[in-house]
Order: structure tokens, then sequence, then C-alpha cells
């Protein structure tokens, strides 16, 4: 007979953007002891509000999440800062009596935060800041070919359209001398917890797309456009950073300095938010240890109590 396992439980509720893991994490929530713990690229960075759905402040009052507005958008988080920060708050929560629910659709940091991170050279102001010069200048698909001369295992495995990763992944080799691919091998401990992973994936994509669209014109009518001419008052931001890659920051800066009409701006943001949602799906699809949910099937949030229930109380 196996031993039991002692190490405290986590849950990672995963899924596309506008699939409902807020809603979904407050249910939870109220019926548990958990602690939420956001798992977002774009959240993380005080000041984009409107632009990422961060949740209001009611929500956030009865369900107060960590690592939401920790750092200046002027300042790069890496996923490799995610973890540390993450593994800190599970802790806390831990010794609070809680259960870790970490929420959010940024698969790096999940990626990051179960498996480990490689050991890599830290990163070099210096060397980020003459990459994101260079791809101003020549464009991010100018530098993944340049990738994919230099090291073409991990040109396979990034996307043209990811600067962040393109950009890592030539600062590496600048620093080290060695191809990223190789020296992704050796990894840090894996995170020390019995995890849960609820994923919400949606059978049909059109009721997303259109959740899609109908909350970008809400994040209009809230005033999106004007957080983003707050962030380009500020003077010291530029379209580079990776908190204004975010999706629909960086159309709203390209539309405020001229390169599109609103119509125009509202329809590349809405499409860039459908290929974010569908390269999120696929991450999902590849995480075979999930139980799925439907979020457009009636019961969905009763089957993941259901299989919180049985999580916590086995």
């Amino acid at each position: 007979m196996s031993a039991p396992d002692r190490r405290p439980r986590a849950v990672f509720l995963m899924g596309p953007t506008a699939a409902g893991k807020t809603a979904l994490a407050c249910a939870l929530a109220a019926r548990h002891p958990l602690g939420l713990i956001s798992v977002d690229s774009a959240l993380v960075y005080r000041g984009l509000d409107i632009g990422t759905a961060k949740p209001d402040a009611a929500t956030l009052r009865r369900f107060p999440h960590d690592l939401i507005g920790i750092r200046d958008p002027a300042a790069p988080y890496s996923a490799a800062e995610f973890r540390a920060d993450a593994l800190a708050a599970m802790r806390r929560l831990v010794e609070a009596g809680k259960t870790p629910l970490l929420v959010g659709g940024t698969g790096l940091y999940f990626r990051a935060l179960e498996r480990g991170l490689s050991t890599l050279p830290e990163a070099d102001p210096a060397v980020r800041a003459r990459l994101a010069s260079e791809a101003a200048e020549q464009g991010w698909a100018a530098l993944h070919a340049r990738l994919a001369r230099l090291d073409p295992l991990a040109a396979a495995r990034i996307h043209p359209g990811d600067p962040q990763r393109i950009q890592r992944a030539l600062e590496v080799i600048e620093i080290s001398g060695r191809p990223l691919s190789s020296q992704q091998g050796a990894t840090r401990e894996r995170l020390p917890y019995r995890v849960l992973k609820l994923a919400l994936i949606p059978a049909d994509r059109a009721p997303l797309h259109t959740r899609i669209a109908t909350r970008f014109d809400a994040m209009l009518a809230a005033g999106f456009l004007d957080e983003v001419r707050a962030l380009r008052a500020r003077g010291d931001l530029h379209p580079a950073l990776p908190a204004l890659r975010a999706v629909g920051y960086r159309q709203a800066w390209a539309h405020l300095e001229g390169a599109s009409d609103a119509a125009g701006f509202r329809e590349q943001s809405i499409a860039a938010t459908r290929q974010l949602a569908k390269r999120q799906i696929t991450w999902l699809r590849g995480e075979i240890d999930a139980r799925v949910l439907d979020p457009e099937a009636d019961g969905g949030a009763d089957r993941a109590l259901r299989a919180l229930d049985d999580f916590l109380t086995d």
C-alpha cells in the first residue's frame, strides 16, 4: 500500500481569455477556503486595468487576488519572477489554512510554476534594449528568422508573433554563446504541491468570440483609450515593453500614433484577442492531466465544484 500524499494541495484554473475564469474562481472560493492567485502576464502591471479586464474593486474586496498590480509597466516581469512570487504567495496561503487557487490564462507561467525553469543567464537590460530597437527597425519576423538560423529548435517552438520569447531566446544566445534549446534540459525543483487542474475549453468557439467582441466594446466604453493615453503621457514607456505588447494595448498604442482609424483599431484588437484565445486553447489541449470543462455548457460550475470537493476531501 502506497504512503499517503502529504503534500499541500493547490488548484490550477486555466482557460482562454474571456472564458469566465474569474467568475468561476470566485464561485469556488465562496464555497471553500481558497486563496486566489492571478496567473496573468498583463495583470501583474499597475495601471493596466481596463484593457486587462481586471476584476472590479468589489470583487477584489471580497475575493482578494495575489499578484495583481505588483509591477510598474516600465519594468519587465519574467516567468522566473512569477514562479518565485507565486510560490511565496502559496506558502502564505497554506500557512493561513487556505488552499491556493491559481487562476489565469498565461500558460508559460503555469508551466514555469509546475515544472520549474531552466537555469539560464539573467536578463541583460542593454542587450534587451538593443534587440527591441532592432525589432522596431526590422520587425520581429526578421528577428525570428535570425533565431531560426542560430537556434532552429527554439525557433520551431516559438511563434513568430511572440516577441517576448524571441527576444529572450536571442538574448540568451548573445549572453551565453549557446543556443537556448541546448540549455533547457536542467530544470529547477518541480512544484512541491499536489495539483488539481481545471481547464475551461469551449467546444464551440463562436460564443467565446462573441464575448470577446462584447467585452472589448465594454472596455472602450469604460475608457480604455484614455487609460492608454495616460500611459503614453508618462513619457518613460514605449511599445516594445512587455506590458505594452499585451493584446489590446499594442493595438491601442499604434492607433493613438495614427496607425489605424477607430474601426480598424477595434477590428485589429478583437482579431488579436481571438488569436490569443486560440493559442491558449491549443496549449490547454496539451495539458492531458487537466479536467476539461466547457464554459458554455450548463452545469459547468457544479462539475468544477464537485471535482474540487473530491480533491479536497480524498
